[in-house]
């Protein structure tokens, strides 16, 4: 991390971070301070501050290149729903093909976002205990749990990605550098990787300790959707516990939020979250509702534009469409489904763009990166994993019926018929959320091959070497010790 460390914190805090910062004048870098002593003396010493530097870690998780969209679009991309146009490798084209090195600039822009955001909320984990009083105990325990939650976030976004599946030999993979401390300089740069299981064991002790320190809710609607509560912690338990393969686990975690077997399911305790009637609105107009457990805020002051705004590349631009054999030509998305509106079909080509994240410029959307409907699908599935046939099909039926309460699924008799019956609803639900790629790995499934008209990808089995990311290779070049 070779920036700047700046004398003033308020140009720390308008630009959200503490290590990169580029807009202060020149002038504020003229009378700089020891690293430590910047965040001990001045970083935490008011309120403001202190929250400043807490929205500044959420500023740093939504980046343009990390869950500001791009993260989310690599993921889909990966899976065999999209078909590629350009082979443009500003827009994704690396991912969709499967063909990343570790000098790309995808690899490395990503990987330096997410640590970013891990530093920042080291530093509120380290600085807050060392500066008591400024807050009272309880918003310093609730600023705590916040910071454990976007560190376990992003370091299960990283090791999904970068790190073989939990699953392949329950976590004895190499995983991440796992760093757990506040870096201002280059000192402790040299760090080994830590097994995937050691890391999952991190994440998940980052999430007990969020979910036990975090508030049950907030005073506004604005606060429920934008800022991590204990339901946020339970909701993204059931992903990671989903990841390693965990079943009983997820479906301990799921009935905390859904204690219902029979819709209609929603939360009881702290935020009631709840599936909302028209999907579209929820996604497109009403950002603010009970199914929306966490989503990521846009406005004019950090709206992304052209190839960094994930509803250009999908929509706006049309560099990727649809695949007519992938799910969008699949029975269980029948034409009267609500979740079509999120389509737009070009008549001079007759092909369907994802207009999800929005339709026209400037495209200021809230990023949804955990909503109920996925929560319900996580304890479907692995309700059906554990041999609840039942739950699992009345949790699989109320996601799908809200949107198409037509449509009869077929009978299913086994576990693994109805396992892929609830992947496949996956597929339709979350489509362009960033899960699909994720889907087929932490199931050590093979990435199918796609052939589009002017660009092809062939299919990638678990055991190639690109079925994972390659480290970035700015962090190979500065960490001695990335490959021991």
């Amino acid at each position: 991390m070779k920036n700047k460390v700046l004398s003033k914190v308020t140009c720390l805090l308008a630009g959200g971070l503490l290590l990169t910062v580029a807009s202060c004048s020149e002038s504020q870098y003229l009378n700089t301070v020891p690293p430590t002593q910047l965040i001990s003396e001045e970083a935490f010493a008011t309120p403001s501050r202190i929250l400043g530097l807490v929205n500044g870690t959420y500023k740093a998780l939504k980046n343009a290149n990390y869950y500001g969209g791009r993260f989310q679009f690599y993921l889909d991309v990966r899976g065999e729903d999209f078909i590629n146009t350009t082979a443009n490798s500003f827009t994704g084209y690396e991912s969709w093909s499967n063909t990343y090195t570790s000098s790309s600039n995808d690899i490395n822009t990503l990987w330096s976002a997410a640590y970013t955001t891990i530093n920042q909320a080291n530093i509120l984990i380290s600085g807050l205990p060392q500066n008591p009083g400024i807050v009272s105990d309880e918003l310093a325990a609730q600023y705590l749990g916040e910071a454990k939650f976007l560190r376990a976030l992003s370091y299960y976004s990283l090791v999904s990605i970068f790190a073989q599946p939990y699953v392949k030999n329950q976590g004895a993979s190499p995983g991440l550098p796992l760093r757990l401390q506040a870096e201002t300089t280059m000192a402790n740069n040299d760090l080994a990787r830590s097994s995937v299981a050691q890391v999952y064991t991190q994440i998940l002790k980052d999430l007990d300790e969020a979910e036990a320190s975090l508030p049950t809710t907030y005073a506004t609607e604005e606060l429920r959707v934008t800022r991590a509560h204990k339901n946020t912690a339970i909701a993204l338990k059931t992903r990671v516990y989903l990841n390693m393969g965990n079943y009983a686990k997820v479906v301990e975690e799921a009935r905390k939020i859904v204690p219902q077997t029979a819709a209609p399911f929603s939360a009881t305790t702290g935020v009631q979250h709840a599936l909302q009637s028209n999907i579209v609105s929820t996604l497109t107009t009403t950002f603010t509702t009970p199914e929306s457990i966490l989503s990521m805020p846009f406005s004019s002051l950090d709206m992304y534009s052209g190839q960094s705004s994930i509803g250009y590349i999908y929509n706006g631009n049309a560099e990727y469409y649809l695949n007519p054999t992938g799910i969008l030509g699949s029975s269980q998305w029948s034409s009267t489904d609500a979740r079509r509106g999120f389509l737009r079909t070009l008549t001079s080509n007759n092909r369907n763009y994802l207009s999800k994240f929005g339709r026209n410029a400037p495209y200021l959307i809230y990023m949804p990166l955990i909503r109920y409907a996925e929560v319900l699908l996580n304890y479907a599935e692995a309700a059906a994993e554990t041999g609840d046939l039942t739950l699992a099909t009345n949790l699989l039926k109320a996601v799908h019926a809200r949107s198409d309460a037509s449509y009869t699924f077929p009978a299913v008799t086994t576990k693994e018929a109805l396992v892929n019956t609830i992947l496949i609803e996956r597929r339709i639900e979350l489509l362009g959320e960033g899960f699909r790629s994720n889907d087929l790995l932490r199931r050590l499934q093979t990435i199918p091959a796609k052939t589009g008209p002017t660009v092809s990808a062939a299919a990638v089995a678990p055991t190639s070497e690109n079925y994972i990311w390659p480290i970035s290779n700015n962090e190979l070049v500065t960490n001695k010790l990335i490959n021991q």
